[in-house]
Parts: C-alpha cells; sequence; structure tokens
C-alpha cells in the first residue's frame, strides 16, 4: 500500500473587516447590558435583604458583572486575529474561534446555497455576513463580518463558480 504524501492545511489567506472588532464590542455591550442591569437590580433588592443574604446576592452580581468583562474588552480583538477565510478553486476555508480554534471547510461541488445577512449593526458599521450552505446536517459555514462590498462580491463569485460547477451538490 502507498502512502499518501503529506498533506497541508493553507491558511486563510483574507481576514474579516477591520470593523469587525468594533461591531463585536458593541454586541458584547448590549448583551452585557441585560446582565448588568440585572446586576443593579439584584443590588438594589440586596440593600432590602439581611445581612447573609445581602452579601451573597451583591458578591453573585459583582462575579456576573465581572464574567462579561473579556467578552466585551479581550474577545473582539482576539476573534479579529483568528478569524479568516478563503475561497479557492475547490473550496471555502474559514478559521474561526477564540478559545477554540475551528477549520470548516466546504468542497465548492457540494454549495447547494450561498447567503448574505446584513442586520441593523451590521449595516450600521457596513458589514455583512455570507452564509455557505451543502446538503450536510453539518454543512452551514459562515462568513462573518465582512465589508459589504467584499461580501456583494463574494457571494457573486461563489454563485458563479457553483453554477460552473457540473457536479451535483447534494
Amino acid at each position: 500500500m502507498t502512502a499518501l504524501p503529506p498533506h497541508r492545511l493553507r491558511e486563510p489567506a483574507h481576514r474579516v473587516s477591520d470593523k469587525a472588532p468594533s461591531y463585536w464590542r458593541l454586541t458584547a455591550v448590549l448583551n452585557a447590558a441585560v446582565v448588568w442591569i440585572a446586576a443593579v437590580v439584584a443590588v438594589v433588592v440586596a440593600l432590602f435583604l439581611t445581612d447573609g443574604w445581602r452579601a451573597l446576592v451583591i458578591v453573585v452580581a459583582a462575579v456576573a458583572v465581572l464574567a462579561t468583562l473579556p467578552w466585551v474588552t479581550v474577545a473582539p480583538g482576539i476573534r479579529h486575529r483568528v478569524h479568516r477565510w478563503d475561497v479557492t478553486d475547490i473550496a471555502v476555508h474559514v478559521r474561526h474561534g477564540w478559545l477554540t480554534r475551528v477549520d470548516e471547510i466546504v468542497p465548492l461541488s457540494r454549495v447547494q446555497t450561498v447567503d448574505s445577512t446584513q442586520g441593523p449593526l451590521m449595516r450600521l458599521f457596513g458589514l455583512r455576513t455570507v452564509t455557505v450552505q451543502t446538503a450536510s446536517a453539518a454543512g452551514t459555514v459562515a462568513i462573518a463580518c465582512l465589508d459589504d462590498p467584499v461580501a456583494q462580491d463574494l457571494v457573486a463569485r461563489l454563485v458563479a463558480i457553483t453554477a460552473a460547477t457540473p457536479e451535483d451538490a447534494t
């Protein structure tokens, strides 16, 4: 039996938009605000509780607030350094994850649909997410936070490539 030559996965060539960390930070602040408001309410309620419960509620509220800080401060920058994408003639490759690094690779011959999404906050930042779907249960790959013109060009390119692929994407 002949051994296969060693293959190395090529590093995805493109980073997401430089505006992505600001977008991720804002969404983290909005999500954390719910925790922060709940913590303030808990502390106000704690003022009316007995001493033993008061201290416990204040400690739990402080821990909850502190737990949100890495997502607001550190995570957006790390995500921007890690999140990369590339489209070759044969596949879409996305790398993401700030704690666990994930490489997702979808052969273009398996692509069924290409979608783009832009919510109100993404529109404010001029960003868009491109989603590539296959027939597989785990076959959705998202390239998040691309500049809007880059995303629109990418969608057009992927549609052109997959339309020219003679194989069935099922």
